[in-house]
Formats: C-alpha cells, structure tokens, sequence
C-alpha cells in the first residue's frame, strides 16, 4: 500500500517526463457524485502545443476537453482523489495499474509499457498527391501556390479539389495502356485547372508519354490555356476552340475528361469517349435539364410536384441512366463524389472503366424497366442506339437515331 501522496507524485511526474500514452479511470467512488461513468486521456498536438485531451463518457454522450500539460496534472489528480477508484496509467516507461480502496489506502501495480508512443498530432496532415510545401509550376503560375510551395488560403479549396481529382486519376491508371504514348480529351476544359494538374501528373510525375487537348467554345479562354502551357514548357497539352458533337481530329483516344459540360453536352461526349473505345471516362455532369421535362410517374407525385426536388430528382436520375448505358456498352461504372471548383459542395463524378460489368440482359431489362417507369427519353440512349441491346426501337415505337441537337454550351457559365 502507498499514502496518496505517492500517487499524485507519479502523476506528477508523468506530466512533467511528458510521457503519458493513455490513461482510464474507472469505478466510481459514489455514483450521486458525478454523472460520467469513465474518464479516458491521450496527448494531442494543438497548434504545435503539447496538450491532454480528457474524454469524460456518459452514458449516450462522450464530451472531450483539451488541457495543458499542468492543467492535466491537476485535473487527474483530482479524478483519483475524489472521483474513482480504478486508473491505468500506460507510459513510455511503464504500465501503472492504480487501485483506491474507499479508506484512500493506494495500491500500485507496476508492469512494462504495453504501449509505444504514438503520432500526437491532433488534426493529422493529410498526404495529398501534389504535397503542400513542395511548389509545383502549374499551381504557382495559376496563383494557387506561392514560389516556396504554400498553399494560398483563398485558393485551398481549388487545390483540395485538384488533388481529390488526382487521387480518382491514381485508381485508374492500371486500366490505361502501357508501352505507347496516352492519348487524353477534355471536352469543356474550362479554365483548365484540372487539364494542368492531369497533365503534370501523368507527365511530370509518372514520366508517362502522352499528349493531352482541351477543348472548349471560348476562344479567349483557350488562348490564356496556351500561353500558359507554352510559359510551363509544357509540350503535349495543346488548347483547341471546338464543339464536343463536332470534334472528329482524332481516330483512337485512351482518357476522355468531361467536367461541368452542360446538360446533353455530356452525353455527347460519353458518346465520342465510346466510340473512341476510351479506356477509361472521367465526367462530372451539370445541368442535367433534359430529363426534368420529361419525368412523369403518378405514383411520384408527392416528390415530383415540387420543383425543387423534381429537379434533383432528375438530375440524379440522369446520371443513374448514364452510368447504366456505360455499363450496358461494355464499362464498370462507378458514381463518386466530387469536390466542387467555386463552392466546394459535393458533386458526382461519373467514372468508367472499360471491362464488362454485368451480364448484359438483366442489366437491359433493368434499365428499360426503370427509364420507362419515369416516361424518360435519354438522348445517350438515343445516340449510341447500334451500340445498345434491344431492337432498335425506343419506348414510344420511333427509330433511334444517334443526329441529335447537343445542347450548345459545351461548358456551363454557372460551373
């Protein structure tokens, strides 16, 4: 047995080695006391500070508080002295395991450490693709970086969004050939963030040969994208004034990248990305209006009735549809989130694969069972009829034809 003062000197001197793993409180001296029934504490980094986060356990709640170092000295002390009976004390030198009989007499129970010290910070530092820290061209010549490589905090959003992007580009790779120079589309490039940050990449950090053009309608637009690629010596990444329904310069294309092209805009370019036999399709649709005025179903009337949730039920339906007709033409499709450039909400980035999905029937009669209970007349659909099942008739008995007007903005103002 030890006096009590023998306890709250080894707490003491834990808190000053700094040497505290974890620590649990239990058995309660009297339950009228307090209306937590454990107390758990681990060090965390908190702006570079060493402190001590108590998690106090109640019975549905956890309630957590972060100390100094001398404020958790005091609070443990007073835990053992006046709130429980049973503690475990892992450190770097030792196990202490603590019993307080009700007459205050201390039994300590000393064994080696069972514990290694571990990473303390708080908030971790998350691995990004392109690392903080380390200035890359692209993102220093778009303002994103500074020259000593930190992140600019109005520009921390974009940069979480390019490396999200990369990190969906990383899983893709193995399904891109290997041994010849990749071939990459973006349709509706935009201000090309992301055509820079694919391009550096696959080039700069996978060595890969490629070449890579960025279509889109805005001819200042994709004058800024090439001097911006020729001051970055960046060869293979060419810009193009084009349409995605008119773009035919190009016979065999490994990636196409279609973010934010408006409405039909991106089913003409799943459609180009099929025909091409794509490897792998990366697409983050927008406005997806087609289909809102064509919706109709009784039994959904409760939802349908209120514009606002016909509108997101439509959108979400439309690439549902789309990424059912990429499997039915011989991709694995996955639907996944996606990180918004200008206000960072979620948003759905349709990712393909070539490589059957499904057995191919069950997959036709599940989705025409579906379109036809919403009354839908998906243009995709519509465009790549001869590469579909079925007898070449729509739902409403007219022939399938792939000439279709695409809606004209290949890439949306509002994205």
């Amino acid at each position: 047995m030890y006096p009590v003062d023998s306890l709250r000197k080894l707490i003491q001197d834990i808190f000053e080695q700094n040497s505290l793993i974890t620590a649990t409180w239990s058995q309660l001296r009297r339950r009228d006391n307090v209306s937590y029934t454990k107390v758990q504490v681990k060090p965390v980094t908190l702006k570079n500070q060493l402190h001590y986060q108590f998690a106090f356990h109640y019975n549905n709640k956890v309630l957590h508080e972060n100390l100094t170092p001398a404020e958790a000295a005091e609070r443990m002390t007073l835990l053992c002295e006046e709130t429980f009976r049973q503690g475990l004390l892992c450190t770097t030198e030792a196990d202490y395991q603590i019993l307080i009989s009700k007459k205050y007499k201390v039994s300590i129970l000393t064994k080696s450490a069972s514990k290694t010290a571990v990473d303390l910070s708080h908030n971790r530092k998350k691995q990004y693709v392109l690392e903080e820290g380390v200035p890359v061209s692209f993102l220093v010549e778009l303002g994103i970086m500074n020259e000593e490589g930190r992140v600019l905090a109005r520009k921390y959003d974009k940069f979480r969004q390019i490396n999200r992007f990369l990190e969906m580009v990383q899983d893709v790779i193995p399904h891109l050939p290997e041994g010849r120079p990749l071939t990459i589309v973006d349709f509706g490039c935009g201000k090309s963030y992301l055509t820079f940050a694919l391009y550096h990449y696959l080039s700069v950090q996978q060595r890969r040969s490629l070449q890579i053009i960025g279509l889109d309608l805005k001819a200042d637009v994709i004058e800024h994208c090439n001097d911006l690629a020729n001051r970055l010596h960046y060869g293979d990444l060419k810009f193009l004034v084009g349409d995605i329904a008119d773009y035919d310069e190009l016979n065999e294309v490994d990636m196409v990248v279609t973010l934010h092209a408006c409405d039909t805009a991106t089913d003409a370019a799943l459609e180009k990305a099929v025909r091409w036999g794509a490897s792998v399709i990366l697409s983050v649709p927008c406005c997806q209006h087609e289909l809102f005025d064509q919706v109709e179903a009784s039994v959904m009337n409760p939802l349908l009735s209120h514009g606002i949730l016909k509108e997101r039920f439509s959108a979400l339906a439309t690439d549902g549809i789309r990424a059912k007709l990429l499997d039915l033409m011989g991709y694995k499709t996955q639907l996944l989130e996606f990180i918004d450039m200008e206000n960072t909400p979620k948003n759905i980035l349709i990712r393909a694969v070539r490589g059957q999905a499904g057995e191919v029937s069950e997959m036709w009669n599940e989705y025409t069972a579906f379109r036809d209970f919403i009354h839908a007349d998906p243009y995709l659909e519509r465009a790549c009829a001869d590469l579909l099942p079925g007898d070449g008739k729509q739902a409403d008995g007219k022939s399938k034809s792939s000439k279709e007007t695409v809606q004209d903005s290949a890439n949306c103002d509002l994205c």
